[in-house]
């Protein structure tokens, strides 16, 4: 037991129990522990076989004690104790550790985040290099493609000058063989007629004699018996006959060769131009046709009408069909111009331009031009898109506009050549206010496709566009001094395309071309985003102004017209005849 070797196991209260003899200190009795203090180290260590005894004594004692078992009691009670404390002790340990293993969590944690913070800053950094290497590569194949493009320009240009000159030097050493073989010839025949000359002499000047003499007599009977007047008559017919032939070649020529003065631009070549512009005419010879849509922007709807429109116009011209004829009507600037041109390109057919605003001003020739239009396209083996621009100046309403008789005569024969459907031309329109038109110009229509105003994702696509047309291309191709600022171009034409809504594809050209300006007027050539979101300003004010004139001339041409109609309507109850008198009424 413990207590038998000290006090510090006793009981609590401090009393020992009855028959119990408190052992003394390990080097002795009770009361020599104070004389042991002054031993030296070597006796204090010593074997003190007398304690041994006396804990013996006292083992004995304890055990005849009657209070043996309240002190073994009391000792588990002890012994107990101790192990709950040692117990608390060990969960306040293991409380720790989980506390640490929180910490250590917690930090683990922090240290995974910060990894993955790193992690995705570095991923960042490389897509931002990813993406500078491609638009790198972007511009790369860019200046490539624009370097073969030139080469194979050169090449080409090349190939048709030593073709002309081969050519020319060809027909020149041809004629002069024919020369030589010719004065050869020549000289072989007037040497053999001298000969035969010199050997018949006598007999030729005997039978030019005679010869001489029939035709005097011959002569004088044909004038005794025919006389003068049909002689005259003779005369006339030749000439009569001389002048219409030449009336009948210079109409076929003007047909064949010549362009009608109504059309303003086509992609017909002409023997005078082909003199004039050999090598260009020769590429447009041997160039491909392009695709239907190249270079233009619109909602994708629209497009794949569109490209339906093209397959159907290039299989009708492959198998020799009738043509539709084809109205597009919406804003100014959304691409009907280039659509027309493109689609004749593409079908392998001529396209000629002509504008309702050039019939009027012909008076009362516009009839016959009308006709030499028509007349002109028929003579083309391709077959002929005619596209009239700003079609309303002249195809309106007969029975509500004020138009001239010559105006009324033109837009007759016009309704007279479009009456049934060709296989020699094709009738495409374009007009921002279709419904001023002839009920018989409606009749004549097959298909109607309406141009708008681009969305945002098309602005998106026109902006992108023109700023690598006109911004990026003659940057890197190093065309010009013009250069550009360090700023995201994908972001600011994205942000453009936001403010920009309303604006037309041709306003948003206009602004490409305004940007490219920008830069040229600069000192230093560089084209900077602030310059850029000028021009863009400017751009929309201009735009709101446009619409406010716009809004302005609608209401002015909407009242004018209503004053002229009712002021023709009062003129025309003015001047109506009465019944039984053909004298008009006049007014008191």
């Amino acid at each position: 037991m413990s207590w038998l070797f000290g006090y510090n196991n006793a009981p609590s209260g401090g009393q020992i129990p009855p028959g119990m003899i408190p052992p003394g200190p390990p080097g002795g009795g009770g009361d020599g522990g104070d004389k042991d203090k002054g031993k030296s180290r070597s006796d204090a260590y010593s074997f003190d076989s007398a304690a041994l005894e006396r804990a013996a004594k006292a083992a004995q004692t304890l055990e005849r004690s009657p209070h043996a078992k309240d002190a073994l009691q009391l000792s588990k009670a002890q012994e107990l104790t101790l192990q709950l404390e040692h117990q608390a002790k060990i969960k306040e340990t293991e409380a720790h550790i989980e506390q640490l293993k929180m910490e250590q969590a917690r930090v683990m944690q922090e240290e995974k985040r910060k990894t993955l913070q790193e992690e995705t800053k570095q991923n960042q950094q490389r897509s931002q290099y990813q993406d500078q290497l491609a638009r790198k590569r972007y511009e790369d194949q860019l200046a490539q493609q624009a370097r073969l493009n030139e080469e194979n320009l050169k090449k080409q240009e090349e190939s048709i000058q030593k073709q002309e000159q081969m050519k020319r030097s060809t027909m020149d050493y041809q004629a002069e063989l024919n020369h030589k073989n010719d004065m050869k010839r020549i000289e072989a025949e007037l040497r053999g007629k001298a000969q035969v000359e010199r050997e018949n002499a006598d007999l030729i000047r005997e039978k030019i004699r005679l010869k001489a003499q029939e035709n005097r007599q011959t002569r004088l009977e044909s004038i005794k018996t025919a006389g003068a007047v049909a002689g005259l008559t003779m005369a006339a017919a030749g000439i009569y006959g001389s002048k219409y032939g030449i009336g009948v070649a210079a109409r076929y020529t003007e047909a064949r060769l010549g362009k009608p003065s109504l059309v303003r631009e086509t992609s017909r070549i002409t023997v005078l131009e082909t003199l004039k512009h050999p090598i260009q005419i020769g590429k447009k010879l041997f160039k491909k046709n392009e695709e239907v849509l190249t270079g233009i922007i619109l909602k994708p709807t629209l497009e794949e009408r569109l490209r339906d429109i093209a397959i159907a116009t290039r299989h009708t011209k492959k198998n020799s069909g009738f043509y539709r004829n084809l109205l597009m009507y919406g804003p100014p600037g959304t691409g009907k111009t280039m659509f027309a041109k493109n689609l004749a390109r593409h079908s392998g057919m001529d396209y000629a331009i002509m504008t309702g605003g050039d019939v009027a001003p012909m008076g009362k020739e516009g009839v016959s031009a009308m006709h030499k239009v028509f007349d002109w396209a028929q003579t083309s083996r391709k077959g002929v898109l005619l596209f009239v621009d700003e079609a309303d100046a002249f195809l309106r309403k007969r029975n509500r506009e004020l138009i001239s008789e010559d105006m009324r005569a033109t837009l007759n024969a016009f309704l007279y050549r479009t009456g049934e459907q060709s296989n020699k031309f094709m009738l495409v329109l374009a007009s921002n206010t279709p419904e001023q038109f002839d009920w018989a110009i409606n009749d004549r229509l097959d298909e109607m496709v309406e141009f708008i105003l681009p969305d945002r994702e098309e602005r998106q696509r026109l902006v992108r566009h023109y700023f690598d047309k006109y911004v990026l291309q003659p940057a890197f191709e190093g065309k010009g001094r013009m250069k550009i600022a360090e700023f995201d171009y994908d972001l600011k034409c994205t942000e453009i395309a936001d403010r920009i809504e309303g604006l037309s594809g041709r306003e948003i050209s206009k602004l490409g071309v305004a940007w490219q300006a920008s830069a040229y007027a600069s000192e230093t050539g560089i084209l900077t985003e602030e310059m850029i979101d000028e021009k863009v300003n400017d751009s929309l004010i201009a735009h709101s102004k446009k619409v406010v004139w716009q809004e302005d001339q609608t209401l002015y041409s909407y009242d004018t017209v209503n004053q002229t109609h009712n002021m023709s309507k009062k003129g025309a109850s003015m001047a109506i005849p009465k019944s039984g008198s053909s004298a008009p009424e006049t007014a008191t």
